[in-house]
Order: structure tokens, then sequence, then C-alpha cells
């Protein structure tokens, strides 16, 4: 069984010595020739600040140094504010300012400052939440004049996460409030507006007015973070958020927010696993739930197994541990990587290590919340439950 010591010792191998961390390769050792990017510092700081919440040796040094990468480092905007995403690329991007948000807010409840919050926490509400959509805009270029036309339910779902964990980080109860409010209204649109209404197949790409994009990236189905299709891997993600805004908001939840979870988590097991005929979760398929892009990405099933151990958690049906258990034991068996104490990042349907999509193994944020999530009380953010 895959180790949660062994784990933080891999990720510990991004440590770089100028400022925060690096994206893995397949040995577990940084890739010299990658700009440094902004979503892997975050996740790495994240990812250490549970370890610190743990008690682990180091865990709070680490989770400070990625701290000061994000304060002070390359990758912070000093003249224009925010993120840029990476070294290389001037973007702002709601997707890698989630998961700033995300690291401030592991860091506060770790005790160790709330400046990364506060200045994230900022931009996010500034810059890319859309009241008036209940969601988020997606990307604008680094002096905040243009506002790409493409809005996108990947950085949203990210954006649930880490509105739901700056809830638990903040002192204002009325901030945490409004916070687990955007929460609330990020999953009615998503979950409970366009996957309900397309029978549990969630949309990904939206035009600027919140018109679905169904063809997006026809061309280019593979891509990493806006690939074609239906992607069972984020919406076993955002049935799992469900839940997380159930337990957050308590006697204030309504009730779709545990029926979507199920029905989203149903139709992402059944029609997405083995629908290719060979086991595991292929990355996509099309709106008439054939497989597209076949290749199985650890990261989906990591958030199946995490998804299923929540619903298990949640309503104490003996089917979920049984799915989390034995997706679980399918994992260890494929995709565990006895070299680095990590999971391979991809592979083909028959099992053989690949990189069509991802190089190497980047980071330990789905792996390490997939050990931590399985038999422990739901919360709105992880880094409470484990306070």
């Amino acid at each position: 069984m895959t180790d949660l010591d062994r784990l933080l010792d891999f990720a510990a191998r991004s440590w770089l010595p100028r400022s925060g961390f690096g994206y893995l390769g397949a040995d577990g050792a940084v890739l010299p020739d990658r700009p440094q990017e902004t979503w892997i510092v975050a996740r790495m700081t994240h990812v250490f600040g549970l370890a610190a919440l743990l008690g682990r040796p180091g865990a709070a040094e680490l989770a400070a140094h990625g701290v000061e990468a994000l304060t002070a480092g390359p990758l912070h905007d000093a003249g224009h504010g925010g993120w840029r995403s990476s070294t290389d690329d001037d973007t702002k991007a709601a997707y890698v300012h989630a998961f700033v948000v995300l690291a401030g807010s592991t860091a506060a409840v770790a005790g160790l400052g709330t400046g990364l919050l506060d200045e994230a926490l900022g931009v996010w509400q500034d810059r890319f939440w859309d009241d008036d959509a209940g969601l988020a805009v997606e990307e604008w270029d680094r002096s905040w004049s243009r506002l790409s036309d493409y809005r996108g339910a990947n950085a949203n779902m990210h954006g649930v996460e880490a509105t739901l964990a700056a809830a638990d980080a903040v002192a204002d109860p009325s901030v945490a409030a409004r916070l687990r409010g955007q929460a609330l209204r990020s999953c009615e649109r998503i979950v409970h507006g366009f996957a309900r209404e397309r029978n549990w197949r969630l949309p990904e790409h939206f035009t600027p007015r919140w018109e679905p994009l169904p063809d997006y990236n026809r061309d280019r189905p593979a891509d990493p973070f806006r690939p074609y299709g239906v992607t069972p891997g984020h919406q076993f993600e955002w049935a799992r958020l469900c839940l997380h805004v159930r337990a957050a908001l308590r006697d204030e939840a309504p009730d779709w927010l545990l029926e979507d979870g199920v029905a989203l988590f149903d139709a992402a097991a059944t029609r997405g696993w083995s629908a290719d005929g060979a086991d595991g979760f292929p990355y996509t398929l099309d709106w008439d739930d054939r497989p597209v892009v076949r290749a199985r990405m650890h990261w989906v099933l990591c958030e199946a197994v995490a998804a299923a151990a929540v619903l298990a958690e949640v309503t104490g049906q003996a089917r979920y541990r049984e799915l989390a258990d034995r997706w679980r034991a399918h994992g260890e068996e494929r995709f565990a990587d006895p070299a680095t104490g990590s999971w391979h990042h991809e592979l083909t349907p028959a099992g053989e290590v690949a990189s069509e999509t991802w190089a190497g193994q980047p980071d330990a944020y789905h792996l390490a919340q997939m050990l931590l999530l399985d038999g422990r009380p739901v919360h709105g953010g992880l880094a409470a439950a484990l306070r």
C-alpha cells in the first residue's frame, strides 16, 4: 500500500533552493528544463501544510518555503498584483489563483500566517469572481486589461475547493459565510444546472455568457487542462465537492447537494469504468459515453477513490466503501511506483507507463488528498478536517 511518509519524501524532492518547488520527472527529480509553474508551487505548499498539521517533522519548514516563494518569489507580480502562470507565462489564470488561495488557506490553518491567504483571496474576489454569474472568469493578461472570452468548469471546480478552504481559515464569520455561499452557487450552476440538464454529462467549456461549447478542443482532445468531451475525473471531483459544501453549510445545506453528488458520482462510475473494455477509467468520453482519450490518468483514479470514500463516510452505504477499496487496490497494482513512492501519472489502457499528456510525476496533490480524505469526517476543507 502507498505510504504517506514515502509520498511526502517524494514530494520533498521538488524543493528548489532559490524559491519554491519544481515539477518532478519520472525518476522523482525536478525536470531542469521546465519553467517554474505556480500551480505546482501552490499545490506542494498545500500538501506540506497538510503534513505540518499532521505533525510531520520538517513539513512546516517546507510549507513556509512555499509561502515565501508565492509571496516574494518570481511568480508573484509585485507590480500588477496576482501571480503569473509560470516564469515563462505572464497569463493570470483562475486555475492558478485558485491553488494559491488553497495554499494560503492551508498555511493559515497550519499556523504559518495569513498574509498569503489575504492577498490571494483579495485577488480572487476582485479579479476572478463574477457575482452576477455565480462563477469565476477564466484568464487575464498580466496587467489585468484583457479578459479571455473562454469560461471553464475546471478552474471553477478548484475555486470551490479553494473558497471552502478559505472559509475555514478566515477570522471573520461574515466573510466565511460569503465564501461558502459562493461555493454553493458555483455547484448549483455547474452540477445542479449544466450537469443535471444533460443527464449527468458535465460540460467543461463555455462562452462568456456561459453557453456550453460541446465541440471545444475536439482537435486537441488530450489537452491536460481543457480536454474535449466529458471528463469522468472532474465529475468525481465535483461530486465530492458537493458533499464538502454540504458539510460546510450544515443545516442550511439544500437537499440537492447530496442527491446530485450521488447522481454525478454514479454516472461517472458506471459510464467511465472499463468503458473501452479494459480496466480503469479513460481520461475522456464523448457525449455518447464512448472513450475518446483512452489513457489512464492517476489523478482520475485518485479522485474516484476519494469521492467514493467521502460518500461512504456521508451515507454509510457499503457499496461506496467497496468501490473505494477496489479502485484503490487497482491503483496500487497498476499505478504505484516503488522506485519513487508516488504513482505513475499516466498509463496506457494495458498498464504501461505513458507520457502523451503528462510528463513524469509532477506533484503529490491528488494522491496525498486521496490518502488523507479516506476515513476522516467530512468538512468544508481538508485542512480543517486535519485540524
